[in-house]
């Protein structure tokens, strides 16, 4: 082991994210040869095996896997120390790659500018994704914290709900209901539904409503994210069930609105949602408590709703 490097440990990482040999090769801008030459000095050097399958697509063994947690470990405490150092050069206080769910996207470049203005030195990165994306850019070290809804309970992260999250039924604004007053569910029972694709949350919490309402709708199309989802409701294609938050700006140029259905609004939680270390980085920890102090105020200033 005392001839393992840092350069196997991150030609390692990239074949376990690529699959391929060829893949990390291009990923990392040196030729298959060298991968492989690599790889083979690392498996000599550690004495196991720590893959399987000789073709294209390699897959990663028990040693591995194990192999490839504390390779994950040791480029986040590399890339804390560059960027420590890189600070103390450039007077900076410290890096944030945060990563969000899409639906978190319409507010998260407030709630950042907000923690600037109280730390001024720091420097951000922002990504979107899926929650499962996120997630497991999270756990392999690709982010620093994340924001989203409750993560499954087999997610072996911290999740900490720091705001409300108000969810309701979106028609078009000339549509037969805009004006309704109260409606019942079962008004909703011949309405053309447009519900969002398979393993969305939001599609997984009205489905779940549904079921609590003993109700089969009319689900006459499936779409893939917030914008289409809008622009099919906006077009008189169907009513939809969304996150508040994502069409603040819809609804204030009642080009939207929300249906006065009974029971709506529907809250779930934001959730500050960070990896199970024993001493996370500076610029994380104060995140962390920026968020948990302020995050709900901020959040709430960017709906119509108040959570109650």
């Amino acid at each position: 082991m005392k001839n393992l490097t840092l350069r196997q440990l991150e030609v390692f990482a990239a074949l376990a994210d690529s699959g391929s040999r060829s893949a990390a090769a291009e990923r990392l801008g040196i030729s298959q040869p060298a991968v492989s030459m690599l790889m083979r000095q690392l498996q000599d050097d550690v004495g196991l095996p720590l893959w399987q399958g000789a073709g294209r697509r390699v897959e990663l063994t028990g040693a591995g896997q194990f192999l490839l947690g504390h390779a994950r470990t040791l480029q986040e405490q590399m890339r804390r120390l560059e960027e420590g150092l890189a600070g103390l050069r450039d007077g900076a206080q410290g890096h944030l790659h945060l990563g969000v769910v899409p639906t978190a996207h319409y507010w998260a470049p407030q709630l950042l500018l907000a923690f600037q203005q109280r730390h001024p030195g720091t420097r951000f990165k922002l990504s979107v994704g899926p929650r499962a994306q996120v997630l497991d850019w999270l756990k392999s070290h690709r982010i620093d914290v994340a924001i989203g809804g409750h993560p499954p309970g087999e997610a072996d992260v911290e999740a900490t709900a720091f705001a409300r999250h108000p969810h309701g039924i979106v028609a078009a604004a000339g549509h037969r209901l805009a004006s309704a007053g109260r409606i019942g569910w079962s008004q909703l029972r011949e309405e053309p539904f447009l519900f969002r694709e398979e393993g969305s949350a939001t599609r997984s919490f009205l489905e779940h409503l549904l079921q609590g309402q003993a109700l089969q709708v009319n689900a006459r199309i499936e779409l893939s994210g917030n914008e289409t989802v809008k622009q099919a409701v906006m077009a008189g294609m169907g009513i939809s069930f969304m996150s508040v938050h994502a069409v603040q700006v819809e609804l204030q140029a009642r080009r939207l609105v929300l249906l006065e259905v009974q029971g709506m609004p529907k809250w779930l939680d934001w959730c500050l949602i960070q990896r199970r270390e024993a001493q996370p980085a500076a610029v994380v920890a104060q995140f962390r408590e920026f968020v948990l102090a302020q995050g709900q105020a901020l959040v709430a200033s960017h709906s119509l709703l108040a959570a109650t």
